[in-house]
């Protein structure tokens, strides 16, 4: 397991492998409790639509539904929480996150986008479909990516824990489509399974994170805890270059 050394996460050997191997990779106590509760109040001002977000950027991602009261959504989406609560910028997670990214990825990484993914309780249709994030790529040279997700509650298969299919980061990306058929109204894509393929549900703690590969297949289930929240805060880093391809 790896140990932390001030804003310094140190990823094991043994970590850097997996990571390379399959895809993904857990590791467990990133962030500190105090870390992780200076978080809350935030995240839950965003849920209960008290800091405000244009368009679409505050949506359900299993509906494409926007502009109506969150608290009603399967899956609460906010892209980009740094850019409408300016004091994140910076936090100990962003820090934390990009040491772990150079030490998976190598040097030259930057941090592309940030975004807020929760699950209430007893919403069995808040099922992430199955998908590579790298089918929402333009083309690019440098494909190296580090997306660090922070579990701010313990997750399990009950309420909707991540799933990965380890490996299927190595394979070309998959052909992807709308989830509702309709791009302008559903940003969201989806790809399916084949036959025999057999994702990996992942639990983890609070303060503990996931890092994966853009190329990885995951996805997750619905929330069938009647007590338990997911929430989940998370930041995407890739390569300088990669970014200013992206932005050009």
């Amino acid at each position: 397991m790896g140990t932390r050394d001030g804003l310094r996460y140190i990823v094991t050997q043994a970590e850097r492998e997996h990571f390379a191997q399959e895809g993904y990779v857990h590791l467990s106590s990133v962030l500190t409790e105090d870390e992780v509760r200076t978080l809350d109040p935030v995240y839950d001002a965003f849920m209960r639509g008290e800091v405000p977000v244009a368009g679409k950027d505050l949506n359900d991602m299993v509906t494409g539904e926007h502009g109506t009261d969150p608290a009603g959504y399967a899956i609460f989406n906010v892209m980009l929480p740094r850019r409408y609560y300016p004091q994140w910028q910076g936090n100990a997670f962003e820090q934390v996150g990009h040491s772990i990214a150079e030490q998976l990825c190598g040097e030259g990484m930057t941090l592309d986008f940030d975004q807020l993914l929760a699950k209430q309780p007893g919403r069995e249709d808040a099922v992430f479909a199955w998908h590579q994030d790298q089918a929402y790529w333009i083309s690019t040279d440098d494909r190296r990516t580090a997306t660090c997700w922070l579990a701010l509650d313990d997750t399990s298969p009950e309420n909707g824990c991540l799933q990965f299919l380890p490996g299927s980061h190595r394979e070309p990306v998959r052909p992807h489509h709308p989830a509702t058929g309709d791009r302008a109204r559903q940003h969201t894509l989806v790809t399916d399974l084949r036959p025999g393929e057999a994702p990996i549900p992942i639990s983890i703690r609070r303060g503990d994170i996931t890092v994966h590969n853009e190329g990885v297949l995951h996805g997750s289930g619905g929330n069938r805890s009647t007590t338990s929240r997911r929430r989940a805060y998370i930041n995407a880093y890739r390569s300088i270059d990669t970014v200013r391809q992206e932005r050009a």
